[in-house]
């Protein structure tokens, strides 16, 4: 791989560019202005999808650089692909903004500082064991009481990003209270074997999602297989634009799930259940691959997609809640699941749904995004703790790590006593007849 070029350099070069075919449908209509939340919170024009799309085939044509003004507009974007859901022409917008990232990995040249924090976040996020020990020293900080020390201090305000970074860590629980088994059994009638995507920030800091997953896909027939050696799928290190990386990772994922053989590949995590469907795109220039992985993509279900395709086996206890539904965007635009996880809660008896104004509109989590730019984030968080907050709901669910604990830290902040959860949380607390536990 070329080493990077410094600012000024060409903005594209021939390993795996944005696909013309892709950009030359956009028909500059608008549609997707007032659906691109970047657009509404920055209001400038290169900052919505008709604008970066205008910029990226600039580019392509030679006629911009790689400049800062160029990395700028695309790093700004949260790929929430909201604006897939409004264009009238079908723009693919996600495969065009990731291909373009991945240019610019290349052939831009970022300060040194950003450099290193970009490093930092993805080598550690994608990386098991540095989340394993990260971890251990967190629980550690929060168990021996110096995290409400500092935060009561000030101090955490002086840190800047560090700051930032401690306001989304939720409460961390002991490890060893979640551990699966490789091989978990269906009770009642088969519905077929199914393998676990344990994740990475999923399997850290929401063990829980995952052994309430397990424990509602096995009452429902399901046999789950949770392989303890399976790593990051590359969502993140694909989101941000490193797809050689995410492809390494992607193939490893791609060959684990093979080797067990699984009738679906069940995934708890919007963003990594959105890429591990466009495994496809990713390797379609690759002879050894493509096959494989499309393959591979059209095992891939989300959670709450394969649940709301059968009819739930056992007896659901009442739960005296009121909820909400927030809609994770690579959920609902990326992979068009909206109404199977509403179809799930309003089978649980006693839950009272209170429908979410904006249920669509990203919570600014998109995942670095909040730690990378997060004054854009902050202002769309804060819409989206004003839309909570009107339900009267005291539970919000959400599909999606990054959202939860975006928005759990917004919650934090206003001090409202609101709890947030997975979908799947809610039916294994529901088949078990406990109430919800709270993590906030």
């Amino acid at each position: 791989m070329p080493p990077p070029g410094p600012r000024g350099a060409r903005a594209f070069d021939q390993l795996d560019p944005p696909d013309p075919e892709l950009f030359l449908d956009c028909i500059h209509c608008g549609f997707c202005l007032p659906t691109c939340p970047t657009y509404l919170v920055l209001g400038n024009e290169m900052d919505s999808p008709r604008g970066r799309l205008y910029l990226i085939r600039t580019a392509s044509e030679g006629k911009i650089d790689a400049s800062d003004s160029f990395a700028k507009h695309m790093d700004l974007c949260l790929l929430c692909r909201a604006c897939e859901t409004a264009c009238p022409s079908g723009v693919q917008f996600g495969f065009l903004m990731e291909t373009t990232r991945g240019q610019l990995e290349r052939r831009y040249q970022r300060s040194a500082v950003e450099r290193r924090f970009r490093d930092l976040l993805l080598r550690t996020f994608t990386h098991l064991g540095r989340l394993r020990t990260l971890i251990r020293v967190l629980r550690l900080y929060q168990r021996s009481g110096l995290q409400r020390l500092i935060r009561g201090s000030g101090l955490l305000s002086r840190l800047g990003r560090l700051s930032r970074m401690e306001a989304l860590l939720p409460h961390i629980s002991d490890p060893h209270a979640f551990v699966l088994p490789e091989i978990t059994s269906a009770n009642g009638p088969s519905r077929g074997r199914v393998g676990l995507l344990l994740g990475c920030v999923q399997r850290f800091f929401f063990a829980h999602v995952n052994a309430a997953t397990v424990s509602v896909l096995s009452e429902n027939g399901y046999e789950v297989i949770a392989p303890q050696d399976q790593g990051c799928c590359g969502s993140l290190l694909i989101h941000e634009g490193e797809r050689e990386q995410g492809k390494a990772l992607a193939r490893q994922t791609i060959d684990l799930f093979e080797r067990v053989g699984v009738d679906h590949i069940v995934v708890n995590a919007a963003g990594c259940g959105s890429a591990m469907k466009e495994y496809w795109e990713l390797f379609r220039t690759d002879s050894a691959y493509a096959r494989r992985a499309e393959a591979f993509s059209k095992k891939v279900r989300d959670v709450s997609e394969l649940l709301a395709g059968v009819s739930l086996y056992g007896k659901l206890q009442p739960l005296n809640v009121t909820v909400t539904y927030h809609d994770a965007c690579h959920l609902a635009h990326g992979q068009k699941i909206r109404q199977q996880p509403r179809a799930l809660l309003t089978q649980i008896p006693g839950l009272r749904f209170i429908e979410l104004k904006e249920s669509d509109f990203c919570c600014g989590s998109a995942g670095i995004y909040n730690l990378l730019h997060p004054e854009p984030a902050q202002q769309l968080l804060d819409r989206k703790i004003d839309r909570i907050k009107e339900t009267g709901a005291n539970i919000v669910v959400s599909g999606n790590p990054g959202c939860s604990l975006q928005i759990e830290k917004g919650i934090r902040e206003r001090g409202l006593k609101i709890r947030v959860m997975h979908p799947v949380e809610l039916l294994d607390a529901s088949y078990r007849g406990v109430e919800p536990k709270n993590r906030v």
